[in-house]
């Protein structure tokens, strides 16, 4: 398995001839798009920065979209989509006003290997058959910093008490976040006790898990 992260929230997973595509940008974001071909691409949060199924259709590939709660059997590959809420791009004056957003917590199993994407969650206390759902994680992809997700230390806490062996951050090179999100990331690695050096993409087998607990792993956005 091989893990890209292109910013934001958008990351590529291959595995095999099959490329899983999360929370692609969109060509309206003011986020500046990638673009590749993917067989499955899943949506959190239905806002521009998260939802570019177009910048993952390309060439003969023309994924299979999933853009909400439910369980599903793609190409081999398990997903199932739990309901979660998000209050990013909300104003903080419109949020008493305002509905939160649906945010779809997406788990996937591949190659023996869990993983759980949390997407733009805003809220760790999620209903009790909701974190049942989330057992055996291997990698996290969790949301730091930034109007609308969890803060550094709300994200570091509620990511361990999960249990998985890797932690990815994501979120904090969100464009338009606060200031409080550019030192996201710094926050979040000092909850952890941990400074890894980013590298730029992850490359990974089952065996490579072993003895790993919260481990956090940073990734560079990738400029291809």
């Amino acid at each position: 398995m091989v893990i890209t992260y292109f910013g934001a929230e958008f990351f590529k997973v291959q595995f095999g001839d099959i490329t899983l595509a999360f929370n692609p940008v969109s060509k309206d974001s003011k986020i500046k798009p990638s673009r590749f071909g993917a067989d499955i691409v899943l949506v959190s949060t239905y806002h521009e920065d998260f939802n570019g199924i177009d910048q993952v259709t390309h060439g003969d590939k023309k994924p299979f979209a999933i853009s909400g709660p439910g369980e599903y059997e793609v190409k081999g590959v398990f997903i199932k989509g739990l309901a979660s809420e998000s209050g990013y791009g909300q104003k903080t004056s419109e949020k008493s006003a305002e509905k939160p957003l649906v945010n779809t917590i997406y788990t996937v199993s591949l190659e023996n290997m869990n993983l759980c994407f949390l997407g733009a969650i805003n809220n760790a206390e999620l209903a009790n058959e909701t974190v049942e759902a989330l057992d055996e994680i291997d990698i996290l992809f969790v949301p730091i910093g930034g109007e609308g997700v969890l803060d550094a230390a709300k994200a570091y806490k509620f990511a361990v008490s999960l249990e998985p062996k890797l932690i990815i951050p994501m979120h904090y090179s969100t464009a338009g976040a606060d200031m409080g999100a550019a030192n996201a990331l710094k926050a979040f690695l000092k909850e952890a006790g941990e400074n890894p050096a980013p590298v730029a993409k992850l490359t990974l087998k089952k065996k490579d898990l072993e003895g790993k607990e919260a481990d956090v792993i940073v990734l560079e956005s990738s400029k291809e």
